[in-house]
């Protein structure tokens, strides 16, 4: 039977804001200085006529989730927003009436089309691949989420029982997950609060001779100084992947700078988490440079907390690229590869332990991983796009309602802080940072909590 509580969309629109950087950030050999925010909001009503605005945001970041061979980063980035701006045509063209998660794989549904349109229409050299794909189209699913709990006075998370949802996780995943709904995996209040992890990009000063040029804003100038203000306690390395020799000796320089820091403020605690962004050509890498970090300093070794996907991100196209041997040291996590459940079965085969969950993929589809991921017992954590302002506050909501999550990242207040200042000064908890942690407690209001 339909339900009283599904919406239809009224209207939707979107604008695109440039973010400066206030520093270049360097992974996986691309460097990226500058972004471009979609804002999305729409306004849904109900059966019972009554309407409500909701709101989404999100880098575009075609650096990360189109890094192509034959397309500038500015042709990525045409082809991402003309998706975008189609994929809100067609919100705008809904007729029917659904839960947020109905809706979104509805829309899914057309991805392909569309994408193959704006191919044709912009006469590009390749295709748009399917990250770049739901990283375009993440903030209307944010967004229909949002209005979807404001609509009801209620909390987006606390809308995901049977009495919400149309249909059980079974729909969505597999068998396995018959009867049960989303309000099994996510939790009624958020976190209070959550390790944040700060990000050493390649690019980024350990110390004070690090230090080319002074910014001057006042901010913190290299990683020294970053661990003393914001008392940090999670740090995750950019490394390079094909330079065995660099990654061990940026590890080791990052332990030692960071002991120094550590033992000043009297913390004897702290973790990594690495990130290859693919660049490995293979396991054996991840397994030299262990061995190598493991022989040149044990602490930093038991420091990692975790390790991202480091090899390539078509998992299909490369299945000897097994994680097994790397996941008995440390929890390995798929990153790029996870677009939905049937890539985190294959990245479980090939003997990835943990899933890194991210807004940017999408708000349905993080949930639904999420839930997954908790079944199968798998390592968690939940990282941004370099997020800043409401992207980054939608985010940490997700990583505060997911029973499990180790930490989150937070790199907008790194790399663009001024897209900061409106939600600073609304929400301190989650941008002014003294203990290492993000007040997530504070995202408990309606729609996505802020």
């Amino acid at each position: 039977m339909p339900k009283q509580t599904d919406i239809t969309i009224l209207e939707a629109r979107c604008s695109f804001e440039p973010i400066p950087f206030r520093s270049p950030l360097k992974f996986g050999g691309r460097v990226m200085d500058k972004a471009t925010l979609i804002n999305v909001e729409v306004l849904v009503e109900t059966r019972n006529k009554r309407r409500e605005a909701g709101f989404g945001s999100m880098p575009l970041a075609p650096v990360w989730a189109w890094p192509s061979s034959t397309l500038s980063v500015d042709q990525a980035e045409a082809a991402m927003r003309q998706f975008a701006e189609q994929v809100i045509e067609l919100a705008g063209d809904y007729p029917d009436y659904a839960h947020p998660i109905d809706i979104t794989e509805q829309f899914m549904g057309e991805y392909a089309h569309l994408a193959k349109r704006v191919q044709q229409q912009q006469k590009l050299s390749e295709p748009i691949p399917y990250l770049a794909q739901l990283v375009a189209a993440s903030p209307l699913d944010a967004a229909l989420h949002d209005a979807y709990g404001r609509v009801h006075s209620k909390n987006s998370y606390d809308c995901l029982s049977s009495e919400y949802v149309n249909h059980d996780l079974s729909e969505y995943l597999d068998a396995s997950f018959k009867g049960e709904y989303l309000d099994k995996y996510t939790l009624r209040e958020p976190q209070p609060k959550l390790p944040l992890y700060h990000l050493v990009g390649a690019l980024d000063p350990l110390t004070e001779g690090d230090v080319p040029k002074k910014i001057g804003d006042g901010l913190p100038e290299h990683l020294g100084e970053w661990i003393k203000a914001n008392g940090l306690t999670h740090l995750k390395i950019k490394l390079a992947g094909d330079d065995l020799k660099w990654d061990v000796e940026r590890v080791l320089a990052v332990e030692r700078v960071a002991g120094v820091a550590q033992a000043a403020r009297g913390c004897a605690k702290w973790f990594y988490s690495l990130d290859f962004n693919e660049k490995c050509a293979t396991v054996d890498y991840v397994l030299d440079f262990l061995k190598q970090i493991k022989k040149g300093a044990v602490a930093a070794y038991d420091r990692v907390q975790y390790i991202e996907q480091p090899t390539h991100r078509d998992l299909k196209a490369h299945p000897e690229n097994k994680m097994h041997e790397a996941a008995k040291l440390k929890p390995v996590v798929i990153d790029e590869s996870l677009v939905d459940y049937d890539s985190l079965l294959l990245a479980r085969d090939l003997g990835y332990t943990g899933i890194a969950l991210k807004a940017c993929k999408g708000h349905t589809d993080s949930l639904l991983l999420g839930a997954a991921g908790q079944k199968l017992g798998m390592f968690l954590c939940v990282q941004d796009l370099t997020c800043p302002g409401y992207s980054f506050l939608h985010s940490a909501s997700l990583a505060a309602r997911i029973p499990g999550v180790a930490a989150i990242e937070g790199n907008g207040r790194q790399y663009c802080p001024t897209a900061n200042r409106r939600w600073r000064a609304q929400f301190p908890a989650m941008f002014d940072i003294k203990d290492g942690t993000v007040g997530t407690g504070v995202l408990n209001g309606v729609g996505l909590g802020f």
